[in-house]
């Protein structure tokens, strides 16, 4: 990615605070970033393909979670979404519009092996190489996401799934031949996008697919994730055809007390939700919580997870507060996102620092998620004056380059998510994308926040609002 020369010879002078002065006082653009820093945005496989039932392809666990009366907003499906299996090249010439350096999508599980071991469906391979090839013409990075939840329901059906050890085995076959066919091309490579989701919205609360309601089933699936991350990693580097930047992407957000007397109670938050995850892949052990609520656990299994990572991918949308009472919500003042999800980017410099600081061991980090849902009017004129999401990104931004000077390694940032697409049970009522999408007639356009985003990409830093 080309670099802007003056910030580069600010970075490497050690004057960000100085452009940052100038920032703030509006008197300047720059706002320092390392000329490697990666910029990008993001889909998943279900959110946005659709042709959920062609070429082979095989039925996934959202497939069936999505026909179930009751379980989806507004009776919705993935079953078109934003028809990217289709319009892959049209998308891809979007990421190119936008200045992105690398674009991060997921692999279809089902798409590519219906029934998640066996033969492999070389239609949907072909459709992975065609997308990948696009991208590398475009001089876009490809970085693949290997499990993005919709699991192959065949392996639902026959084992339950991530609450059977077997399934770790598939997993990493499938790691294996996916690596073998791709590597040649894809360089970043990512086991498994936020386990927690998979986990405990699948399987506890039951608000994702598979719909299970069960929390000792939850835990236990959150450590076969887990081991499916290990095996997955050792599968992966053994099939490579090139050296590979293989991680995981983990949705972890920094527990804050709404009364500073409860700052003892988001200590142990923190220590159960991000610890959970962290613990075991940088340091190899659980803590007794944890390990109490996990049935089929074997000694052999943390030495299994704690595998070198060359990247950790962090997922963040809003701090996590807590309270003695209980009572958190609404923060008077604050504002929200149409998630409901309180808007307050200081806490991603917060949580950013909290790892390094917690983590020393931690290895190069990438916000891989960040992003908001809004409402979008169209004008009649096409466009989408989305200035609260241009907002929210310019400001969580901020705080990357705030944290970067403090010493966090930060390597990159992905804007969430490329396209208005399926959001998972709110079907299609939120809309996460910087480019808007018509579902009814498949239209794309830029947003102004998508416009302002490609500003900031190309220059490799925070553009003025003002100035688009």
């Amino acid at each position: 990615m080309k670099t802007n020369h003056n910030l580069t010879q600010l970075w490497k002078a050690g004057r960000c605070h100085a452009a940052r002065l100038a920032y703030r006082l509006g008197l300047s653009d720059k706002y320092c970033f390392p000329p490697y820093f990666l910029w990008g945005t993001g889909t998943s496989a279900y959110q946005v393909e659709g042709a959920h039932d062609q070429d082979g392809k095989g039925e996934s666990i959202w497939d069936r979670f999505c026909r179930s009366p009751g379980n989806i907003k507004n009776g919705d499906t993935g079953n078109i979404a934003c028809d990217q299996y289709h319009r892959f090249a049209q998308d891809m010439e979007l990421c190119r519009r936008l200045n992105l350096g690398a674009y991060r999508f997921s692999i279809a599980w089902p798409r590519v092996q219906p029934l998640g071991r066996g033969a492999l469906n070389e239609k949907g391979m072909s459709y992975y190489d065609r997308l990948i090839d696009e991208l590398l013409a475009l001089g876009i990075e490809p970085v693949i996401t290997l499990y993005h939840w919709d699991l192959p329901q065949a392996l639902q059906d026959d084992l339950g799934g991530f609450a059977h050890r077997d399934t770790v085995q598939h997993f990493a076959d499938y790691t294996e031949a996916m690596v073998h066919r791709y590597s040649d091309r894809v360089k970043f490579w990512t086991t498994l996008n936020e386990p927690w989701c998979s986990s405990f919205l699948g399987h506890q609360t039951g608000y994702h697919a598979p719909g299970i309601k069960d929390p000792l089933i939850a835990a236990q699936v959150a450590h076969n994730l887990l081991l499916c991350h290990g095996a997955g990693t050792i599968a992966a580097r053994a099939a490579a055809r090139q050296k590979l930047d293989l991680g995981i992407v983990l949705n972890l957000t920094i527990s804050e007390a709404l009364n500073p007397a409860d700052a003892h109670l988001a200590d142990k938050a923190f220590a159960r939700d991000c610890g959970f995850y962290l613990e075991p892949l940088l340091r190899g052990k659980y803590s007794q919580a944890a390990l109490a609520g996990i049935k089929d656990f074997k000694e052999q299994d943390l030495r299994l997870i704690n595998q070198p990572m060359d990247y950790l991918g962090i997922n963040y949308y809003a701090r996590s507060l807590v309270s003695s009472t209980g009572k958190t919500h609404p923060v008077p003042g604050a504002e929200y996102t149409q998630m409901g999800w309180e808007v307050h980017p200081q806490a991603l410099r917060r949580l950013l620092n909290r790892i390094r600081k917690d983590y020393p061991e931690v290895p190069p980090l990438y916000v891989t998620e960040n992003g908001a849902a809004y409402e979008d009017l169209v004008t009649q004129a096409g466009r989408i004056n989305d200035t609260k999401r241009l907002e929210y990104l310019r400001r969580h931004i901020e705080q990357v380059a705030l944290a970067i000077e403090d010493g966090v390694d930060v390597r990159g940032y992905f804007a969430w998510s490329l396209l208005d697409n399926f959001e998972w049970a709110e079907g299609y009522d939120r809309r996460f994308g910087i480019v808007h999408v018509d579902f009814a007639t498949q239209e794309r356009r830029i947003k102004d926040s998508g416009l302002w985003y490609a500003e900031t990409a190309r220059s490799n830093k925070i553009v003025l609002p003002r100035n688009l």
